[in-house]
């Protein structure tokens, strides 16, 4: 039996220095390559269909069953503490013997020995393309023209917000706040890929065609059993996703998950951010509220209402778009704004809006305060005046400062105009249309 490969230097990488030659794909934590099975031969690994910061997810082939299953493995510094599970267990308990219609499902669960940890590796039932990629690859947008709206259609955009606004509830009702509410955690569900070939779904060890990475090597030459010996580039089942009428979008990634119990966290987006988080770091469940709310503008009209991009003022660039498309804080929350002065005088009148102040010899910026309706009428959404006035009361009615007088999930999906979706027959008539389909493939 051969000796292990050198490890890694034990003292610090120095400023510039690097372990590896350059590529340009991100390495996974736990080094998988294609043709991996995992869990005592239980799952083998034929396609990657996504990263994160705290994570990596392949498709598998169940070797016992046949069946496709999702594989999201941990990094080994955050297996062992991870709330992840702990809220998937508890969603699983509480939720009735079909599960939970809109939210991903728990299969399995195991640990993985590697190279670089134990690994907590999660099960799910594969997924689709997220709701902030799918978009991209709608027939609608193809070929792209320079002067397209890249937004979902109405009837689309108004069955994704009702399906996971019902997560939502379901998560509320059950003690659950999820606190990273956002598109890129609401998955669309896929045609049944069980009966497709492996050959078909797995992914190709293809360096020309950029599916996988050139070799992994260090710049000492050394061999290195801590990472894979080949990246693979992420590869959603987009051929293979539901999104015609009547497709189901899930909430996913738990990660972010907290018991109303105890003390919230957040991981919430930037331009999702509710502003007694900003000012105080106060959270509840209703961060989760004010998400949605957000999000009902930006799948609406395709444009984010707050777009707050990372600097050094970024939560001043929030606060002035929150007054600026919302109205003036609160005076609980404004004593809160340590920097108000830059842009405000004592009796709260805006006199600047350039961020971090400027030199008393330069010439002070002031930009147009549109609110969130003239914002809304810009964009120019594909809804009739009558419902589009519905739809900026709606985002009103959520987005209030004080989260006390936000309204629940089960509150907004009273609303006359969620009352109006009804995603449930758009399911009921897929599935008939799809059940006639079949028996029609059957009569000779």
């Amino acid at each position: 039996m051969g000796s292990s490969p050198p490890s890694p230097p034990s003292r610090a990488i120095k400023d510039g220095e690097e372990r590896f030659k350059s590529i340009t794909l991100n390495c996974g934590y736990h080094p998988v390559v294609l043709g991996d099975v995992l869990n005592n031969g239980q799952y083998k690994v034929i396609r990657k269909l996504g990263e994160s910061s705290y994570s990596t997810v392949w498709l598998a082939r169940g070797l016992k069953n046949s069946r496709y299953v999702a594989l999201k493995i941990l990094v080994s510094e955050i297996s062992q503490s991870t709330t992840e599970l702990h809220m998937l267990r508890h969603i699983t308990k509480v939720a009735t013997v079909e599960g939970t219609p809109h939210i991903t499902r728990l299969l399995d669960e195991f640990e993985y020995h590697g190279p670089n940890g134990v690994h907590k590796c999660l099960v799910f039932e594969p997924m689709g393309p997220s709701v902030n990629s799918m978009v991209e690859e709608l027939p609608h947008f193809k070929p792209r023209r320079l002067e397209m709206n890249v937004r979902y259609p109405p009837w689309m955009a108004k069955s994704i917000l009702k399906q996971s606004l019902q997560a939502l509830a379901f998560l509320h009702e059950n003690g659950i706040a999820h606190g990273d509410f956002h598109p890129g955690n609401m998955l669309f569900t896929l045609d049944d890929i069980d009966s497709t070939p492996k050959d078909v779904l797995r992914q190709e060890e293809d360096v020309a065609a950029r599916l996988v990475s050139p070799l992994v090597q260090r710049v000492d030459g050394k061999e290195d059993k801590w990472a894979p010996g080949y990246l693979c580039v992420a590869q959603p089942l987009v051929p293979f996703t539901c999104y015609a009428e009547g497709f189901k979008v899930k909430l996913s990634d738990m990660g972010g998950g907290e018991s109303l119990q105890l003390p919230l966290s957040s991981v919430t987006p930037l331009g999702l951010r509710p502003p007694e988080l900003i000012l105080t770091g106060a959270i509840d469940n209703t961060a989760d509220v004010w998400s949605f709310g957000c999000l009902i503008f930006e799948l609406i009209t395709g444009q984010p209402l707050f777009c707050i991009p990372w600097s050094e003022y970024e939560d001043d660039d929030h606060l002035l778009s929150l007054t600026a498309s919302l109205g003036a804080l609160p005076d609980y929350l404004f004593k809160h704004w340590k920097t108000s002065s830059l842009y405000f005088t004592p009796e709260r009148k805006l006199f600047k809006c350039q961020l971090g102040g400027v030199a008393p010899v330069e010439e002070t910026l002031m930009v147009e305060q549109e609110s969130m309706e003239e914002l809304f009428h810009q964009a120019g959404p594909d809804l009739s005046e009558e419902e589009g006035h519905k739809v900026k009361g709606l985002i009103r009615w959520i987005l209030q400062y004080d989260p006390a007088k936000r309204p629940s999930p089960a509150e907004i999906l009273s609303d006359p105009w969620f009352c109006e979706i009804d995603i449930e027959g758009m399911v009921s008539q897929r599935n008939g249309e799809r059940a006639i389909g079949i028996i029609a493939r059957q009569v000779p």
